[in-house]
C-alpha cells in the first residue's frame, strides 16, 4: 500500500539510497514519536534499494547494557569478509563479538565495520536499516556513527530510526530528518484506504483528532474503541492501550507465550520454544491476534506491541518467563543473557544470582562494555544479601557509572552506601568517587578536597597509593580547569600526612618546589621526568605539562614520540589522542603548519572513532599562533573555563600580541601568570613582559621577567636562555640583550620563536636609525614567521619593512592553504610511503575515501602522482 503524505520524506530517502548506488554512500537518521511512520519509510528505503544487499539490526529496550548486540545482529551476513580484514582488525570484530577473549579496542571495531561493509558493497551496494535506534547499546550506537560519517565515497547507506535524537548522542550530529503527524487531509485519506466501508464523518473525525497525526494510532484506535474522551495519556501509550485491548480476548496459555516472545529481545526461535515447552504453552500459536509472527524468527509487528504484552504480563508471569529462558540459555555461549534472565526471574534477594551478574559485569568490563558493567553490578546490589558483599558491588557499580560517564548515577547509587560502616580503604573508595563526581559537575569546587581526603585515609596503610591520589588531586585540578589557588593546599596537605619515599618522586619534587624554589626541585624534577620513567606512562598529559615548564621542548617532543609508538602498539585511543595532541603542539612551536595539521586530523579521527569531542589545546596555539582571532577566541569561549586554565590564557595572550592589541595581551597574560599554581606559567611570561611594556607598565614587566630568569637560568636550555633574552631586551632596550637572544636561537628548530628574536631586533635597529641592520633583521623574521605560518607576527615584520622604506611580496600559497586539515594528513602520510590501505587505518576512513582524497589533493596542487607528492616540498618538515 502506497505510503500517504510522505512525498518528502520519501524522497529524501530515495536520494540516499540512489546517492549510495552511484558510490556516493551518506546516512539519515529519521527522528519522530512511536507510530508516526518511521518503520513504514525503513520498508520503502528497502523497496527503493533494489539490488542492494539489505543489512538489518534494531535496538532492544532489553540489550541496552549488552555492548556490541545490535552491531552484531548488522554484521553477521557480512562476517564472511572478516578474513580479509587486517589482524588487529579481525581480531577486534571477534573480540567485540564474543568470538575471542580480549578488550575490544573502539576505533579498531568502527574501522573493522567500515571495512566490512566497503568489501561488501563491493559486490553489490550496501544499505544498513535500523529500526529502534533510541535503544541501541553505546558501543554499537557508536561504532555505526563512526561507519555514517565515513561512506562518502563507498556504495553504503545507513538509515537509522529513533524517537528523539537527544536518547542517542553518538548519532545526534548525523543527518536528521524528523518525521511529524500527517496533517488532517491526509489522516482521512489514511482512514478511507484502511476501512472498506465509509465512516461517520463525525465518527472519522474524532478519530483524526484523537490520531493527532499519528498514522499508526489512526489504525490502532478504531480496534481499541477509538470513541472515548481523549486521555491525558501521549499518542504511543494510547497505541499501546490498543495492542493492549487485542490481548485481552486471547487465552492464557497465548498470552503467556506472547510474553515469552516479549521478553526475548533475539527473535531466536531455538529460544523461544524451549522456554515455551517448559512453560507448557508450546501449541498455543493458533490466535496471537496480529501481534507477532512466528518464523526464522520471531517479529513483534511493532516495537509498542512487544512494549505492551511485556507490560501486560503480571510479575509473576514475567518472573516465570524469565526463569524458563534462563534455562533454554546456553550457559557457555551466551552466559551474560543468561544470568540477566536470571536475574529478571528473582522475586527477591539471592547471593548466587548476584554473584553470576557480579562475574558478567567482570565480562563486559573486559570487553569494553562499562554501561553494562555498571548494570550488572547494580541489578547484583538490588539482589545481595551480604552486607559486605553488597557495599563492594556498590562502590564498584559507582565507579564503572563514573566511567560510563553516568555521574548522577553514581551519585545516588554512592548515597545508599553506609559509610561509617566501611572500613579505611573502603572509604577512600567512596571519597575518590565523590571527588570525581564532583570535578564533573561545573561550579561543584569540592573534588580536591574529597580526593585528599581519600588519601589521608590511604596514608597509613597504603603510602603509595596515597601520594597516587594526592598526583590525581593536581592532576585533574588542572585537567578540569580548577587548579587555581588549591594546588598549594593540596601540598601542605601532602607534606603533612604521606611520608617522603625513599627515592624522590613526582611529589615529592613539587612539594619541594613549593617549599623551596623552582631552583633547588629543579634536579627531582629532571629526575622523574628521565626518558621511558614511570611518569611518561603513568601520567604523560602532566610529564608533557612540566617539561615545557622547564623549557625543554626536546623532552616534549620525545614524550610525544613516546606516547605515539605505545598508543599504536596498544592500540590505546587516550594515548594515542595525547600523541597526536603533543605532536600537533610540537609542530606549531616548530612552525611546521603541515604535520600541524596532519596531527590534528588524527587526533580528530581517533575521538570521533570513540565518540568524543576533540581535544582543544593544540588546535588553539594553531588558531592563535596563525593570528586567527575569532577562530580563537571562539576556541577559548568554548572551553568555558574548563581544561588547563593557563594554556587557555596564554593562546590567548599569544594571539592578542601577535595581531597587536597590547591592552588584551596584557589582561590574558596577567590570567595566565596570576592565577596561583605552584608551575605551569613559565611559557606565558615571555608574553606578559612584551604586553606589559608595550602597555608601559614596567614593573610588571620587571616583575615577569624577574621569574622569567628565574626558571630559564635554571633550566639552562638555549631555549629558555633565547627567549629571556630577547625579553629582557624589551624591558632595558639593550642591544646587546637583542643580539643574544639572535645568537642563542640561531640553531634552534622552533622557528617562530627565532622569527620573534630577529623581529624584535629589528624593531630596535630600525628605531635607532640603522636602516641596513634593520632590514636583514626584518626580512629574516617576516620569512621565518610567513613559513611557520605565524601569518599576525609576520604581519608586524611586514609592516616594520614598509616603515623602512620596503616592499614586501606577498607570501606564495602553501599546501595548508589549498587542502583540507584531512587532506594534508592523507598527503603527508602518502609522502611519506604508506599505502592506501595503510593511510585508511591511521585515519579511520575507507580505502575508497582515501582515494577520492588523493584525487583531489592531486588535482590541487597540480601533481599526478605519488612520487611527485613525495617530492613536494610543502608536504617535508
Amino acid at each position: 500500500m502506497a505510503m500517504i503524505g510522505r512525498d518528502g520524506e520519501k524522497r529524501r530517502v530515495g536520494d540516499l539510497v540512489g546517492h549510495a548506488r552511484e558510490s556516493r554512500g551518506g546516512a539519515l537518521v529519521l527522528s519522530g514519536e512511536a507510530g508516526i511512520g518511521k518503520s513504514a519509510l525503513l520498508a520503502h528505503a528497502v523497496h527503493a534499494a533494489s539490488g542492494f544487499q539489505v543489512l538489518r539490526a534494531a535496538g532492544s529496550e532489553f540489550e541496552q547494557e549488552l555492548p556490541y548486540s545490535a552491531l552484531h545482529q548488522l554484521c553477521v551476513p557480512v562476517l564472511r569478509h572478516l578474513a580479509s580484514l587486517p589482524g588487529p582488525r579481525r581480531e577486534a570484530v571477534r573480540i567485540a563479538f564474543g568470538l575471542a577473549d580480549g578488550t575490544p579496542q573502539p576505533f579498531q571495531v568502527g574501522l573493522a565495520v567500515l571495512d566490512l561493509l566497503t568489501a561488501a558493497s563491493a559486490e553489490r551496494p550496501v544499505l544498513c536499516v535500523v529500526d529502534d535506534a533510541q535503544w541501541l547499546d553505546t558501543a554499537s550506537a557508536q561504532a555505526l556513527a563512526f561507519l555514517a560519517r565515513r561512506v562518502g565515497s563507498d556504495a553504503v547507506a545507513v538509515v537509522l530510526a529513533l524517537r528523539s535524537p537527544s536518547t542517542a548522542d553518538a548519532l545526534g550530529e548525523l543527518p536528521l530528518l524528523p518525521v511529524g503527524g500527517l496533517g488532517d487531509q491526509d489522516a482521512k485519506a489514511l482512514l478511507a484506504a484502511r476501512n472498506p466501508f465509509p465512516l461517520d464523518d463525525r465518527v472519522r473525525d474524532r478519530l483524526v483528532a484523537e490520531a493527532n497525526g499519528n498514522p499508526l494510532a489512526l489504525l490502532e484506535l478504531p480496534l481499541a474503541g477509538g470513541f472515548a474522551a481523549p486521555a491525558a495519556s501521549s499518542v504511543p501509550s494510547r497505541i499501546e492501550e490498543g495492542f493492549r485491548a487485542r490481548l485481552a480476548g486471547l487465552p492464557e496459555d497465548a498470552r503467556l507465550l506472547l510474553t515469552v516472545a516479549s521478553a526475548d529481545p533475539t527473535g531466536d526461535p531455538g529460544l523461544l520454544w524451549p522456554a515455551a515447552e517448559a512453560l507448557g504453552v508450546g501449541g498455543a500459536v493458533e490466535d496471537t491476534a496480529g501481534l507477532v509472527e512466528f518464523g526464522a524468527r520471531v517479529r513483534f509487528c511493532h516495537p509498542l506491541a512487544r512494549s505492551a504484552v511485556y507490560r501486560a504480563a503480571s510479575g509473576s508471569a514475567r518472573r516465570a518467563v524469565h526463569g524458563a529462558l534462563a534455562d533454554a540459555t546456553d550457559p557457555l555461549t551466551a552466559p551474560d543473557r543468561r544470568a540477566w534472565h536470571r536475574a529478571q526471574s528473582c522475586a527477591g534477594p539471592d547471593d548466587g544470582v548476584a554473584a553470576d551478574l557480579e562475574h558478567c559485569a567482570a565480562r563486559a568490563r573486559s570487553r569494553g562494555g562499562v554501561a553494562a558493567s555498571a548494570a550488572f553490578l547494580e541489578r547484583a546490589v538490588a539482589l545481595s544479601l551480604d552486607g559486605r558483599l553488597r557495599a563492594e558491588r556498590t562502590l564498584a557499580a559507582v565507579e564503572a557509572c563514573i566511567e560510563a560517564g553516568a555521574v548522577e548515577r553514581a551519585a545516588d547509587l554512592l548515597a545508599t552506601v553506609e559509610t561509617a560502616a566501611l572500613d579505611d580503604p573502603r572509604r577512600a573508595r567512596a571519597d575518590l568517587a565523590r571527588g570525581r563526581i564532583a570535578f564533573s559537575r561545573p561550579g561543584d569546587g569540592s573534588g580536591p578536597s574529597w580526593t585528599v581526603s581519600a588519601a589521608r585515609r590511604l596514608a597509613g596503610h597504603a603510602p603509595d597509593l596515597a601520594r597516587d591520589a594526592f598526583l590525581d588531586a593536581i592532576e585533574t585540578s588542572f585537567v578540569v580547569g580548577r587548579a587555581g589557588g588549591v594546588v598549594q593546599e593540596i601540598l601542605t596537605a601532602a607534606r603533612a600526612v604521606a611520608p617522603a619515599p625513599a627515592e624522590p618522586d613526582l611529589l615529592e619534587a613539587l612539594i619541594t618546589w613549593s617549599e623551596k624554589g623552582y631552583g633547588a626541585a629543579l634536579p627531582m624534577v629532571r629526575g622523574v621526568l628521565r626518558e621511558g620513567g614511570p611518569l611518561w606512562s603513568r601520567r604523560p598529559a602532566l610529564a608533557s605539562m612540566i617539561s615545557t615548564e622547564l623549557w625543554d621542548l626536546d623532552t616534549q617532543f620525545a614524550i610525544a614520540e613516546w606516547l605515539l609508538k605505545v598508543g599504536r602498539q596498544s592500540g590505546s585511543p587516550l594515548l594515542l589522542r595525547l600523541a597526536f595532541a603533543q605532536k600537533a603542539t610540537g609542530a606549531v612551536l616548530r612552525g611546521d603548519l603541515a604535520e600541524a595539521l596532519a596531527a590534528t586530523a588524527e587526533e580528530e579521527a581517533v575521538a570521533d572513532a570513540v565518540g568524543e569531542p576533540p581535544l582543544r589545546h593544540h588546535r588553539l596555539l594553531l588558531a592563535a599562533m596563525g593570528g586567527r582571532r575569532e577562530e580563537t577566541l571562539d576556541l577559548v569561549r568554548a572551553a568555558g573555563g574548563t581544561g588547563h586554565v593557563a594554556s587557555l590564557h596564554w593562546s590567548a595572550a599569544l594571539l592578542h600580541n601577535g595581531v597587536g592589541d597590547h591592552a588584551a595581551a596584557l589582561t590574558a597574560a596577567r590570567a595566565a601568570t596570576g592565577h596561583g599554581d605552584l608551575f605551569l606559567t613559565g611559557a606565558a611570561l615571555p608574553e606578559l613582559v612584551e604586553a606589559a611594556v608595550r602597555c608601559h607598565q614596567p614593573d610588571v614587566a620587571a616583575r615577569a621577567l624577574e621569574a622569567l630568569t628565574e626558571r630559564t637560568q635554571a633550566a639552562g636550555t638555549a631555549l629558555g636562555r633565547g627567549v629571556t633574552a630577547y625579553s629582557r631586551g624589551l624591558v632595558t632596550g639593550v642591544e646587546d640583550d637583542y643580539r643574544e637572544a639572535v645568537e642563542s636561537l640561531a640553531d634552534s628548530p622552533l622557528r617562530p620563536y627565532r622569527g620573534r628574536a630577529h623581529l624584535l631586533y629589528g624593531q630596535w635597529l630600525l628605531r635607532a636609525g640603522r636602516g641596513t641592520e634593520c632590514l636583514r633583521e626584518l626580512r629574516t623574521a617576516h620569512d621565518l614567521l610567513s613559513a611557520s605560518g605565524a601569518e599576525a607576527f609576520a604581519g608586524r615584520a611586514a609592516e616594520e619593512l614598509r616603515a623602512a622604506g620596503q616592499g614586501v611580496e606577498s607570501r606564495p600559497a602553501q599546501v595548508h592553504d589549498r587542502l583540507t586539515r584531512q587532506q594534508v594528513a592523507v598527503a603527508r602520510l602518502v609522502a611519506a610511503g604508506a599505502t592506501s590501505n595503510e593511510v585508511a587505518g591511521q585515519l579511520f576512513v575507507s580505502k575508497r575515501t582515501v582515494d577520492a582524497h588523493l584525487r583531489a589533493i592531486f588535482h590541487k596542487l597540480g601533481v599526478t602522482s605519488r612520487r611527485q607528492l613525495k617530492d613536494h616540498p610543502g608536504l617535508s618538515s
